[in-house]
């Protein structure tokens, strides 16, 4: 893959400014049926970020998807400063498409400072080395799919992920509620602001995530009688990270119930370094056949 869809990813990620704190971001078909939910928490990241001084960082976003959002439909965000304080800034913003909120996301933002530090050991897996790429679906199978889902799985992607477990989507088995996955930019990028980097993070922690929900129950997005949507995000930012660069991202579901699914991410750099946390509830619905 060439470095376009990396560019093309990182201009998605940078908004107009319409107003002091109103921005708006053009929409980004990738074959799903709907807006890719990484995408709107990436642009309200990018909005909120736009309206606090360079000398604070995100330290963490919380977001509920209200609405499926339009493919073909630029997105307006419209950030409320909320408090500026000594230390810290919270943000409020709304991600606004037809009149309507699709998105209410807080973002909360600190001046680095010093302070006590543990963490989590990285889980030991493979390498990603050696872990081969996955191979697209044959012909024969894909053409199976729906026109939708073949553009999602036939569209070139900005991060490559490989799975330490693959999973047969098409085919799923019943196995318990935890993943790994490595993943980066699929392309190096210049030399970005610790903003942008987290922007495209919150782009990619998106993906697998209430995929990790279905493991135990042998359905997947691919089933054609479930119906998945993510309804909320939440994610903190620890230490510094490049997303060019391989990251492992480790999943598990504590609990599913109630059509709803939970599942929670830890993201470590290569060399160990716990570099974010996420945790999102989705929507895991069986249709009557």
């Amino acid at each position: 893959m060439s470095n376009t869809h990396v560019a093309e990813l990182v201009e998605l990620l940078q908004l107009e400014r319409l107003e002091d704190n109103l921005f708006r971001g053009q929409s980004r078909d990738i074959g799903t049926r709907f807006v890719f939910g990484g995408q709107v928490l990436g642009q309200a990241l990018s909005a909120a970020q736009q309206t606090v001084d360079p000398d604070r960082e995100t330290h963490s976003l919380h977001a509920y998807f209200l609405r499926a959002g339009d493919v073909e439909a630029p997105i307006v965000y419209s950030v409320e400063r909320a408090r500026d304080g000594h230390s810290f800034s919270s943000r409020r913003v709304v991600a606004i498409q037809h009149g309507k909120p699709i998105l209410n996301c807080a973002v909360s933002f600190q001046i680095p400072e010093d302070g006590f530090e543990h963490q989590t050991s990285i889980p030991e897996v493979p390498a990603p080395e050696d872990i081969e790429p996955q191979k697209p679906l044959p012909p024969e199978e894909l053409d199976k799919l729906p026109v939708k889902l073949q553009r999602w799985l036939g569209v070139d992607r900005p991060f490559e992920f490989r799975q330490v477990w693959p999973r047969d989507e098409l085919h799923p088995s019943k196995r318990p509620p935890y993943q790994h996955i490595w993943f980066r930019l699929n392309g190096k990028v210049p030399e970005t602001s610790v903003d942008q980097q987290r922007a495209l993070l919150a782009y990619a922690s998106d993906f697998h995530l209430i995929g990790t929900t279905t493991l135990p129950h042998g359905i997947s997005y691919m089933s054609h009688n479930v119906q998945m949507a993510s309804l909320d995000h939440a994610m903190w930012f620890h230490r510094p990270f490049r997303v060019d660069e391989w990251l492992l991202y480790s999943f598990d579901s504590p609990t599913a119930q109630g059509a709803r699914g939970l599942a929670r991410g830890m993201i470590f750099s290569r060399d160990g370094q716990l570099v974010a946390s996420t945790a999102q509830e989705g929507l895991v619905r069986l249709r009557d056949e």
